[in-house]
């Protein structure tokens, strides 16, 4: 049986490689006309795993799990436990403020107490209570905030928020379509908009995606993300984050993050903080 190609793919100057030779596949990443990888298997699905988990390696902001725990130290030198990362200086404001945890818990608090997960479905008149626990954090932009005002005071604000309690207590797929229903006639359908309440019901379970910082993230531990990300709400591109989410809670497990909300400003430091923003309290 002569080699015969069973697949290609090509992205910029990157390409993947597949020839079948009886029951051997092999594969190569090529950059150009150089190739940087080679595998063979007997199973084509291993060997492009293989090789697509190659490719962000060559990226050129690539420098694996280890670089990423070496730049979190660096901000907070004592891990999670570092006093500035719930309890920080900002310079700014000249006050002591919880960088990356406690403002996150308060509004979770604030979710709780107003909207319980397991009281929303059987309720309606939800939009404000809503759009106090969006107001309560700065992980969404003052002009999506704006925006998903005129959704929560409008007429699909109990829909969108029962859509994001489904998808918090596992119905995806549902969950996110409600949602993206009910926030598309404000052109609000946004995936910070949809992982926000999800992420603080359940931050043992969700993430929330900030869409530049995630796939930078992704890039530079080599993790598929950063090129399975689309804006369009589909739901492979959240089940892609949450793979990025398992392996890197698995990557800094020493760490002792205790939630999602622990491995959310993990990546948001990694990929937003400026050497700057070096905290000289810990």
């Amino acid at each position: 049986m002569a080699k015969k190609s069973v697949y290609s793919e090509d992205k910029g100057d990157l390409a993947l490689r597949v020839v079948q030779d009886g029951d051997c596949f092999t594969g190569a990443l090529l950059v150009g006309r150089e190739r940087k990888a080679l595998f063979e298997g007997d199973n084509l699905d291993d060997v492009l795993r293989l090789l697509r988990n190659e490719v962000g390696k060559v990226h050129p902001n690539y420098f694996g799990f280890d670089g990423a725990r070496g730049r979190f130290l660096h901000f907070f030198p004592n891990g999670f436990e570092t006093e500035a990362y719930s309890e920080g200086f900002d310079r700014r404001s000249s006050d002591y403020v919880g960088f990356e945890r406690e403002y996150k818990l308060k509004a979770k608090a604030k979710l709780n107490s107003l909207l319980p997960l397991g009281e929303v479905l059987s309720r309606t008149g939800l939009g404000e209570a809503a759009l106090s626990v969006f107001r309560a954090t700065n992980l969404l932009s003052p002009f999506e905030k704006t925006r998903l005002q005129d959704v929560l005071r409008g007429r699909t604000a109990d829909a969108f928020v029962h859509g994001a309690a489904r998808f918090a207590m596992g119905d995806l797929h549902d969950g996110l379509l409600e949602m993206q229903d009910a926030l598309k006639p404000q052109d609000s359908a946004k995936w910070t908009v949809v992982t926000y309440l999800p992420f603080l019901w359940r931050p043992e379970a969700h993430m929330f995606l900030k869409p530049t910082v995630s796939q930078d993230y992704a890039e530079r531990v080599g993790h598929r993300f950063g090129r399975d990300y689309k804006p369009q709400l589909e739901l492979p591109v959240y089940e892609s984050l949450l793979d990025l989410t398992t392996i890197t809670e698995k990557e800094i497990a020493d760490l002792k993050p205790r939630d999602r909300i622990d491995v959310q400003s993990f990546i948001w430091v990694v990929s937003a903080y400026k050497d700057e923003d070096a905290m000289t309290r810990n």
